[in-house]
């Protein structure tokens, strides 16, 4: 049983990977270009130079943690779609600290704009749980709405109280060197943040995977009546569970502003909190998924950039592809469900 089931899971990997490639090529066709030509150049862009290798990390370390961030929160039934809100927060509440306490030397103040960050995005994102788990609002509705006040805060604040006041951009100032991430590898944007970055998912799987919280937390997610049944804390493991997700995702853009942007601006997550709710779904809210599909993700983005500037393919078809796969996984697990289903019947 337990083969087959392995059968039928190489199987539809391999299906799924035969229709992207065949729905990649159609767009390719239909832009009027050579699909290998296209393909090779896709390679090329990913593997070609250290530079746009180490690039592939470096779009990756975001969708990690914010995706991260979703995976948990999914476990237990609370749907968090603002993972996009809570990378504002985390960026705004690291300038905040970075710009506002110059006095403290550079690495405790680093280290203070991490925790900053990610008490403000547990915090922003407690609020959706405790309006879920006390009156029952819905989750998604209220962090989607929290998403919107957070970006309109931030546009505001980069045109008032953190604006440099040497330009006339809306902008911070420029954080300086001693509080920015540093890059590991010269010529490269590999930085320290995708380090933190892969700390953090191996401890998020311990949590998840070893201890009895991420027992609680799936126990939750798939039956929380039965949880609660079985003397589970139910609302402990929603709301606990949120803050992790929310922290998790104002981490994520700490790491932007300190290591990539080394400033505060509009538009600076590249709306990587709502593409994280695609990552940890396709990943089944698994750490080492979420790993996997983000470096899949930013390897169709640097590869794609590359079809763009050389071949005139346009970039955006790494989106239509993404959504190809998101419905065939989905179509699957569908398919599974019904056929478990008929089985019971």
């Amino acid at each position: 049983m337990v083969l087959s089931e392995r059968k039928r899971g190489i199987l539809d990997g391999v299906t799924i990977a035969v229709v992207t490639l065949l729905v990649s090529t159609i767009l390719i066709l239909a832009c009027k270009a050579n699909p290998l030509e296209a393909f090779g150049l896709f390679v090329k862009g990913v593997f070609g130079t250290p530079a746009s290798f180490a690039e592939v990390f470096v779009k990756a370390c975001p969708l990690m943690l914010t995706g991260l961030g979703c995976a948990v929160a999914f476990r237990t039934g609370f749907f968090n779609i603002g993972a996009e809100g809570q990378f504002y927060v985390g960026a705004i509440a690291a300038t905040m600290v970075a710009l506002g306490l110059p006095q403290v030397p550079g690495v405790v103040r680093m280290v203070l704009c991490f925790v900053a960050a990610f008490l403000c995005g547990g915090i922003w994102a407690f609020l959706a749980a405790l309006l879920k788990t006390k009156f029952n609002i819905s989750e998604i509705i209220v962090t989607i709405m929290l998403n919107y006040i957070v970006i309109s805060f931030l546009g505001y604040a980069v045109r008032g109280f953190l604006m440099d006041p040497a330009g006339n951009v809306p902008q911070s100032a420029k954080l300086d060197e001693s509080v920015q991430l540093p890059n590991l590898i010269t010529s490269t944007r590999f930085h320290v943040g995708i380090l933190i970055a892969f700390v953090l998912v191996v401890l998020v799987w311990f949590v998840l995977e070893k201890t009895t919280l991420g027992f609680e937390f799936k126990a939750v997610g798939l039956n929380r009546r039965g949880a609660g049944c079985n003397g589970i804390p139910v609302v402990r493991s929603i709301v606990l569970s949120a803050v992790l997700s929310g922290g998790l995702a104002a981490t994520a853009g700490a790491i932007e502003v300190l290591a990539i942007q080394k400033k505060l601006l509009e538009g600076i997550s590249a709306n990587c909190g709502y593409t994280a709710v695609l990552i940890a779904l396709v990943a089944f809210n698994r750490p080492l998924g979420v790993v996997i599909a983000s470096l899949v993700y930013a390897a169709m983005q640097v590869g794609a950039g590359s079809m763009q500037r050389q071949l005139g393919v346009p970039s955006a078809i790494v989106n239509i592809i993404i959504g190809v796969v998101v419905v065939l996984i989905l179509g699957r697990e569908l398919l599974q469900w019904y056929q478990r289903s008929k089985k019971q019947a």
